[in-house]
């Protein structure tokens, strides 16, 4: 019989536990378990409806994780998970049944398959790995079904986990670190400033420029998020609240092309009424994408992350930028 050790990071104690074989068990070029793919078709919404920029209370709703995942720790290996039975250390932003990528590393080193201390630091909003395998300043790179590892700089605690995502976790530069880390205690001091009220410096779609955008709930995905919390997709809905934006086409999409699930809505119009870009998306005009976060990360040096925009959590961006691609 197989017995590991459990490092407990709240006592600092130790027990003995046999890890279920069907979880954390340790692999060589393993990966995740193929899920069903879904018979859902696309579903577009046009906002206003009759007035009003809810949407109807029969929307679609986003899938359990329940396929075998795997995360990818360097000098360790790879490691199967069963997503089912993972708890969150955020339920102020998760529902049941839904988690974050970094719930798994707590989930995996609470069974034993690795040693993991963290806490959660009130000026950065964040949990920080303190150290993983007596390593320090771990970082991670991850992407959905479909898609490719990216450099991120989004926090690891809000990433929604979904079947088929990737997770990746490398050392990084004490420069990095400092950088990253430097950007979520910004944010934090501009929730501060604006007493607790996320006011977003700076907003482009397209040519128009807007600035000390305030974002309020709207409470699109419960499914998914505890009421209250704020997503990417809130600050195109405030900025409509605000009548700054006249019209909107959403589309729920449970899969595209090789990428299921998906379980997410798409923006595919914003009419703001300056002329530019207001039409519906299509694959022969183009569409629109999106990014947010710190300046010091813009692009694809960490805020252009393919996160759907009605799962992005926001706690407090510097910007937030869409542009419409051909």
């Amino acid at each position: 019989m197989l017995i590991l050790t459990l490092m407990l990071v709240a006592g600092g104690a130790t027990v003995a536990c046999e890890p279920p074989l069907s979880e954390g068990r340790a692999t060589q070029g393993v990966t995740a378990g193929e899920c069903p793919p879904s018979q859902t078709p696309p579903q577009s919404y046009y906002l206003p409806d009759d007035g009003s920029w809810e949407l109807p209370p029969d929307t679609p709703t986003g899938r359990f994780p329940s396929c075998e995942g795997t995360v990818t720790i360097e000098g360790l290996g790879d490691f199967i998970f069963n997503p089912v039975e993972i708890p969150t250390v955020r339920p102020d932003v998760f529902t049941p049944g839904h988690f974050s990528l970094f719930d798994v590393l707590v989930d995996l080193s609470s069974k034993g398959w690795f040693t993991m201390e963290y806490h959660y630091d009130q000026n950065l909003g964040t949990h920080i790995i303190d150290q993983l395998d007596n390593r320090v300043n771990w970082w991670y790179r991850a992407h959905y079904a479909g898609a490719w590892y990216e450099l991120n700089a989004f926090r690891m605690d809000l990433y929604p986990y979904k079947d088929g995502t990737g997770i990746m976790m490398r050392q990084q530069t004490d420069e990095f670190m400092g950088t990253l880390y430097n950007s979520f205690a910004s944010e934090m001091r501009r929730l501060s400033l604006n007493q607790g009220r996320v006011v977003i410096p700076e907003v482009r779609i397209g040519p128009a420029v807007y600035t000390n955008v305030p974002v309020s709930a709207h409470d699109v995905r419960t499914d998914v998020f505890v009421p209250g919390t704020l997503t990417a997709l809130d600050v195109l809905l405030s900025l409509a609240d605000q009548d700054r934006i006249e019209r909107m086409k959403l589309t729920w999409y449970a899969s595209i092309g090789d990428a299921d699930p998906v379980d997410s809505f798409r923006v595919e119009q914003i009419d703001d009424g300056d002329g530019f870009f207001d039409d519906e998306a299509s694959p022969e005009t183009g569409g629109w994408v999106y990014e947010s976060g710190a300046r010091d990360f813009a692009g694809f040096k960490g805020s252009h992350i393919h996160i759907p925009v009605d799962t992005r959590v926001l706690v407090s961006p510097e910007y937030m930028m869409w542009y419409w691609l051909n």
